[in-house]
């Protein structure tokens, strides 16, 4: 079942875009004041507000179009679907840190 019914998820989308349309204009708007005006602070402001906008419509594209969406709640899953386990991955840093002042302490390398 999915967390939003469909109704709610086509208005949400709207007002995410809406809502990215007008930091698109106000950075726009901020843009040409630095222009006309020759600051340069308000060219950063424009161009963080133009960087919230690309951020937000990330956001909105990677969660709308997820091919499985997760409960708000959180995602709960039992240990038998969860795939690969951790434990059989060999991090760099599991080693003791001796090898980096003597050779005689690094694990051989293996052969191919």
């Amino acid at each position: 079942m999915p967390v939003v019914l469909s109704p709610f998820t086509t208005v949400i989308c709207l007002v995410m875009v809406l809502a990215v349309v007008g930091l698109v204009a106000w950075a726009l708007q901020l843009m040409e004041a630095a222009n006309a005006r020759r600051e340069f602070s308000l060219m950063l402001a424009g161009c963080m507000v133009c960087s919230a906008a690309v951020g937000l419509a990330t956001v909105m594209v990677i969660t709308l179009t997820s091919p499985e969406r997760f409960p708000a709640a959180g995602v709960a899953r039992s240990e038998a679907d969860a795939g690969i386990s951790l434990n059989a991955v060999a991090l760099p840093f599991d080693d003791s840190l001796d090898c980096l002042v003597d050779a005689r302490f690094c694990a051989p390398l293996p052969s191919s």
